[in-house]
């Protein structure tokens, strides 16, 4: 996906630096700062500081980069490992926060497209999934506009704002990757 072509600042995916840790910390401590769907409470920002040093928070389970849009820090998308079966077959689940003011631009769809090329560029994982809560439409737009495909509804499977909410699933599988060119 093109971001030029969507009229949205030029998108990059990169990985974390010490200068970016404040958009990490932020994450973890402001309950706005990745959005609404994307607040589960408080976390270790000390776990992650040490993560941070050890591997810069790419690891062979699971990874977080910095998405930059026109230039400035956006937002952040992270992958985790995702088995079915076999622990030996598995899959990435991806998932993105943006600043407030980078919400509703585009920027998301184009980031995670990125993110999920760069998975099947360095990965030999055949599926690339995600999930979102049922309320949260702009996700699944920016899910569909980056080539993903609904598969289903996962019912009551998190837990946020004191209740038990429902998720829709998508995917997108390597040979479908290939088969949409970037728009």
């Amino acid at each position: 996906m093109n971001s030029a072509e969507l009229d949205i600042p030029d998108v990059r995916l990169r990985p974390v630096a010490a200068a970016d840790f404040w958009l990490v910390e932020l994450q973890a401590d402001d309950p706005e700062a990745g959005g609404a769907f994307n607040w589960a409470g408080y976390r270790d920002i000390a776990a992650t500081r040490r993560r941070f040093e050890e591997n810069r928070l790419i690891g062979p389970d699971s990874g977080c980069l910095i998405v930059q849009a026109g230039g400035a820090v956006a937002g952040s998308v992270l992958w985790n490992r995702q088995s079915y079966g076999v622990r030996t077959w598995s899959c990435w689940n991806i998932g993105i926060a943006l600043l407030a003011p980078y919400r509703g631009r585009g920027i998301g769809a184009v980031a995670q497209r990125l993110l999920t090329e760069y998975l099947f560029d360095t990965t030999p994982v055949e599926r690339v999934e995600a999930y979102t809560d049922v309320e949260n439409v702009a996700e699944q737009r920016a899910l569909e506009k980056a080539g993903f495909t609904r598969e289903g509804l996962i019912r009551s499977a998190q837990f946020r704002e004191g209740r038990w909410r429902s998720l829709y699933l998508y995917s997108l599988i390597r040979d479908e990757l290939k088969a949409s060119p970037r728009t």
